[in-house]
């Protein structure tokens, strides 16, 4: 019954992320006006914002995860740990690969050794550190572990990478409140609805996906050992 209840939660919530990215594309390419300065490709920051703010609240749950297994050991913790860090390693690199189309035309480089930058790019090598302690570790409780403190260690990141343009100043552009046009600011917040869900389904996909792989390993076991 718990089964069948997930699994339409989960086709609902693949049904309406599909709908409303739909309504996103039109949002950002037809509804919003093109910047004053930048012009159209100012629309990246629809997705390139989005996305980083969701890459930080995957590493936000990786922390709950991981503290939550280095404190009782239980599966579940794990597998919400990992989970978090896989989707965490899809938003960010979206952060790094959506901030040069932007920076390109703005700054005249695809790439800078700014501070913003430098610390996301730290993010994204600290989360597929975990996934590779768990890759190279045979003790599945050791890896879970080691990968759990590599973990935490990322979560620390991410008040350096909010908090750098104010410490290390940059270029990195820095977002006012009341800065954006009304339809702006509609676009702005739909887009942030749509990956807020789209966080959630890859969330729960994947840690369903780990539940199903430990129940196999464990079925592996026992069937090795008779």
């Amino acid at each position: 019954m718990r089964g069948e209840a997930l699994h339409r939660a989960t086709l609902a919530l693949w049904v309406a992320t599909t709908i409303l990215m739909c309504v996103a594309i039109y949002l950002v390419f037809l509804y919003a006006p093109d910047e004053r300065v930048m012009g159209a490709v100012q629309r990246v920051f629809y997705f390139h914002v989005p996305v980083a703010l969701m890459a930080f609240l995957a590493v936000f749950v990786v922390l709950v995860g991981s503290a939550g297994y280095l404190w009782t050991r239980e599966p579940r913790w794990d597998h919400l740990a990992r989970a978090a860090t896989e989707t965490g390693v899809l938003f960010c690199t979206l952060v790094l690969l959506t901030g040069p189309i932007w920076a390109r035309p703005a700054w005249g480089v695809w790439w800078t050794w700014e501070a913003k930058l430098t610390t996301t790019l730290l993010l994204w090598l600290l989360l597929v550190s975990c996934l590779m302690v768990r890759g190279y570790t045979h003790d599945r409780d050791l890896g879970a572990r080691l990968a759990a403190i590599v973990g935490i260690v990322a979560a620390v990141d991410v008040p350096i990478i909010y908090k750098a343009v104010d410490l290390w100043k940059g270029q990195h552009p820095v977002l006012e409140r009341g800065g954006l046009a009304p339809a702006m600011s509609v676009t702005f917040r739909f887009c942030l609805l749509v990956f807020l869900l789209f966080f959630c389904l890859l969330l729960l996909l994947r840690y369903r996906v780990a539940e199903l792989e430990e129940r196999t390993d464990l079925a592996v076991e026992r069937a090795g050992a008779r």
